[in-house]
């Protein structure tokens, strides 16, 4: 079979004016990057606001292993098969990071017969968004370290200096740095911190905002710094909420490209979503969900993580989901069975399955919780037998659980009509009961609480002191009313990656909590959080290289 890549460079690209058309965009909304792809212009929400919204359906997964499941090529394969079967649809993920794309993981387009497109574009650069995110971010920091360079009116304390620097670039030696040596006019010196741009509080403010107004109220709100007496320094005290607006006019506006079967498709954000929320923007689903009959979007991680917030923080803002895809792969049911590495010669794959279905029952558990109708995609690979399927199948049909077997990488759209065939049965014959999980006036510790024991399973919640003294903070800043964005490892149920399948009599620690005033919600960190990862080994980026016709090799 032909590589993704050779399959996208083949590729025979619509007019992105003619993909626009498809969903109502007129020319005039378009601010074309090239042929194929284009920003939208804000000005078509104030013309489809008011229409009445498509069906809504997120797609989710189990927890996953390190190469994840293919969420994202079902998510594209879906919006092409329910095209095949004539309904208006478009989609919405979120755009790839450098980080991975240069380390292990890779790019973000989807896979095989499941692409976005233009690939290439799409993983790199892009429309420029990520970079001016990581402008606006790191414009902060310089306002910041310049009011403390000239006088400090605000009497900040240099220990609590909370905005770190961000960079779209895995460097595990940035994580903690000190920053200002050299001279007296050199800066003041003090420690620093550097994460990667998925991670900044910008982007989630991005991804959270509706208009540029909203996205300089959430700017403005963000906090900074402390002063020797506990009291913010926020974004708009330091007169930095405008500098950063003008930085980020073109990057609030969603990217629109095309899936490899000419679907219309919005890239836009990318928060991560073990620190972050972890979904495409608002904008770019508010304006989908009014184009289109059916709008489908993907959540980071599994239930526990990317469906949760997008279910509690997200949909706040008026989204209803009416169907969940739960993406599930053997590989991963295997590792949640016990197999690590090579397969154990003693025991057929089968056995591990059969073990690791416990992690598709918590999660299917979980997706239950909100009300919201779920349909298992079995994302099938190629090494993957008849038998083996078949215990997914079985498993499912005991529950009364619709399950589709889908191979949108092979076969693209039409790899997924059996998938497409049962969500339009559900949004019809199943109607979505939504509702979130707690409300937002219960005190801090209830909602965390809420979601360790309900989600993840967990038996209890400890905190450190320092913690402790984070919720004394939250709760004297008047912030306890916000949703919480549980910072936890993706690999497993709990805060633990090593505890596979559906662990119990764990506890969940409570090491520190962020706050991220603009985003709008608190950020619990549990277990070993990076926000700033490094490189492997062998990144990627050593495989990398372009010809003088401009041809690039080696980006995955």
């Amino acid at each position: 079979m032909k590589t993704d890549v050779m399959i996208a460079q083949k590729a025979r690209l619509d007019s992105i004016y003619d993909i626009g058309n498809k969903i109502g965009i007129q020319s005039s909304e378009l601010i074309p990057w090239g042929n194929y792809k284009a920003k939208v212009s804000l000005d078509i929400w104030q013309r489809v606001k008011n229409k009445k919204p498509g069906k809504l359906i997120l797609v989710t997964t189990i927890n996953p292993t390190s190469g994840g499941e293919g969420k994202t090529t079902v998510t594209i394969g879906l919006a092409q098969a329910l095209a095949r079967l004539g309904k208006k649809v478009t989609l919405a993920i979120r755009q790839p990071s450098l980080g991975p794309i240069m380390g292990l993981k890779g790019g973000a387009t989807g896979g095989g017969y499941s692409q976005v497109v233009p690939r290439d574009d799409i993983n790199l650069h892009f429309t420029g968004d990520m970079h001016a995110v990581t402008l606006a971010h790191n414009l902060l920091s310089a306002l910041l370290d310049n009011h403390i360079f000239h006088g400090d009116a605000f009497h900040i304390d240099p220990r609590y200096i909370v905005w770190p620097r961000v960079l779209d670039v895995n460097d595990r030696n940035l994580r903690n740095v000190v920053v200002g040596l050299g001279g007296a006019l050199d800066g003041i010196p003090h420690q620093e911190s550097f994460a990667i741009t998925a991670a900044s509080e910008v982007m989630a403010i991005l991804c959270l905002s509706l208009s540029r107004d909203e996205l300089k109220e959430r700017l403005g709100r963000i906090i900074a710094a402390y002063t020797y007496d506990d009291k913010p320094v926020t974004a708009k005290d330091l007169r930095a909420v405008g500098a950063m607006a003008v930085l980020l006019k073109d990057a609030i506006m969603p990217n629109l490209v095309q899936t490899l079967e000419g679907v219309p498709a919005f890239i836009h954000g990318g928060p991560f979503a073990n620190i972050a929320h972890g979904t495409s923007s608002l904008i770019a689903a508010s304006m989908g969900l009014r184009m289109a009959d059916y709008f489908i979007t993907e959540a980071g991680f599994g239930t526990d993580l990317g469906a949760e917030k997008f279910f509690n923080i997200v949909c706040r803002r008026g989204l209803n989901p009416d169907v969940a895809v739960l993406v599930v792969s053997l590989r991963a049911l295997m590792r949640h069975g016990g197999l690590q590495g090579s397969k154990d010669k003693n025991r057929n794959t089968g056995e591990y399955i059969i073990q690791g279905l416990c992690n598709l029952e918590k999660h299917l558990e979980n997706i239950s919780l909100f009300g919201v109708p779920v349909v298992v995609a079995i994302n099938r690979f190629k090494e993957d037998t008849e038998d083996d399927i078949a215990l997914v199948e079985d498993f499912c049909q005991i529950r009364g659980v619709p399950l589709a077997v889908v191979d949108v990488y092979g076969e693209g759209g039409e790899g997924g009509i059996e998938l497409a065939g049962k969500i339009v049965d559900l949004v019809y014959n199943s109607p979505s009961d939504f509702h979130y999980l707690y409300d937002l006036n219960e005190p801090v510790k209830q909602k965390i609480g809420i979601i360790a024991k309900k989600i993840y399973g967990a038996d209890r919640v400890v905190y450190t002191v320092t913690a402790e003294d984070d919720l004394r903070i939250i709760n004297e800043l008047g912030l306890d009313d916000l949703p919480i964005c549980m910072a936890k490892t993706p690999y497993s149920l709990s805060d633990n990656p090593v505890l596979v399948g559906r662990p119990t009599g764990f506890k969940i620690t409570i090491k520190t909590i962020r706050i991220s005033a603009g985003a709008g919600f608190l950020v619990p960190i549990t277990g070993k959080i990076t926000i700033m990862p490094g490189l492997p080994g062998k990144p990627q980026a050593e495989r990398m290289d372009i010809d003088e016709s401009g041809r690039i090799t080696g980006l995955f």
